[in-house]
């Protein structure tokens, strides 16, 4: 019997959760599909950017709400350090509130947007806030619907370069699965240093094994009821906490709460979170240094016994893959999206266990897949 993340499809598609299910399981196939395209554009990419990284001067913006916010934050650093150029992750709803802070009307600046659906308000008026300050900016669209509006008005723009992502990375579902991780590893590619047609052959591979051999353990560990998920990364890894924290909170409803932070940070105050009913799940650093204090910290969590269930995920880990399955000295955030099918088959199987619908787990609509209820002020009216 063919199987699909632990089950039959049908039964996914009894409960409403067959389409997050296979955006999550598909991965791996569309990452090489975006290596494909990647490659068929890289002279259109650099004749974009021209020498702008190089540059100490330009600033370079990454930009997105909720899980596409979480995108840049795991890139940002490591595009900022492979470059003169400023590199920086502000959410759109930061940008939107307090452009003052975060614009320089005079500056060389690249805004770069990270769009599922490419029809968020505050996507869109980011970009016409970006517009109407920073007069020569331009724009690099990363996203996933041709027809959403941030796609459509950069066809038409000398100033604006979109890369679309593979076709089936546009969710059907509610949470961004395959969305996600396609614009993170675009960005990495596009933006960052290194061999990224390798790197990214390697990932496909690695997820594949990852989506195998994963399926059981993390399906048996979503059996456990549980009240609380703390997700604990380092460095880049952190704000890949915070997206696998959101896909619980939204693929349960809110039933489970969950929190994000770094290894050193959880000790100073967060811990006090920890009960019987809490489930600690730390991705593990590729960097030596890291993984020494992270190492610590879960010697001390089994030693205190206050959480119900601690887990690693990396290498070496509780969840893990051999080291040899990947590029030696990877960067935390190209790791990023194989610790992610963890923690995403992790929600949709505690969807699930609650009862819930995984496709739409808000079928009352009080939140939707694209935010709805935004009203945009013109930021020269206050």
């Amino acid at each position: 019997m063919t199987t699909l993340l632990q089950r039959d499809p049908e039964d996914w598609r009894k409960i409403s959760g067959l389409d997050t299910a296979e955006e999550i399981a598909q991965q791996p196939a569309l990452w090489r599909e975006l290596r494909a395209s990647l490659q068929s554009r890289a002279a259109d990419v650099a004749a974009f950017l021209g020498g702008c990284l190089h540059n100490p001067q330009q600033r370079v913006l990454l930009t997105g709400a909720g899980s596409s916010c979480y995108v840049g934050e795991i890139v940002a650093d490591e595009i900022n350090a492979a470059w003169p150029a400023q590199v920086r992750a502000i959410a759109t709803t930061s940008l939107l509130t307090h452009p003052e802070l975060y614009l320089e009307p005079g500056a060389p600046t690249l805004l770069v947007s990270f769009a599922r659906s490419g029809s968020s308000p505050e996507s869109l008026a980011a970009v016409e806030l970006v517009r109407a300050l920073v007069p020569e900016a331009r724009f690099l669209n990363i996203t996933c619907n041709p027809q959403g509006q941030l796609a459509r008005q950069g066809d038409t723009d000398a100033r604006t370069f979109n890369m679309l992502m593979p076709a089936a990375s546009c969710d059907r579902g509610f949470a961004m699965t395959s969305s996600f991780t396609c614009m993170l590893l675009a960005a990495l590619c596009m933006l960052g240093k290194g061999d990224w047609e390798s790197r990214l052959a390697a990932l496909a591979h690695a997820g594949e094994a990852a989506l195998r051999d994963w399926a059981a353990p993390v399906a048996a560990l979503a059996a456990q009821p549980v009240q609380r998920v703390v997700y604990l990364g380092s460095g880049p890894l952190e704000a890949l906490a915070r997206e696998s924290a959101l896909k619980i909170l939204e693929l349960t409803g809110g039933r489970v709460l969950a929190m994000a932070n770094t290894a050193l940070g959880f000790r100073h105050g967060p811990k006090s979170a920890l009960n019987k009913q809490s489930l600690v799940v730390l991705f593990r650093s590729g960097k030596a240094l890291a993984h020494r204090y992270e190492e610590d910290l879960l010697q001390e969590l089994r030693r205190d016994g206050v959480a119900g269930s601690i887990v690693s995920v990396g290498f070496g880990a509780d969840i893990g893959l051999a080291a040899p399955a990947l590029p030696a000295q990877l960067p935390d955030a190209w790791l990023a999206p194989l610790w992610l099918l963890m923690a995403q088959q992790y929600a949709l199987h505690q969807s699930a266990a609650l009862g819930l619908t995984p496709d739409n787990p808000f079928a009352d609509g009080t939140v939707n897949r694209v935010v709805q209820g935004v009203t945009i002020y013109r930021h020269d009216q206050f």
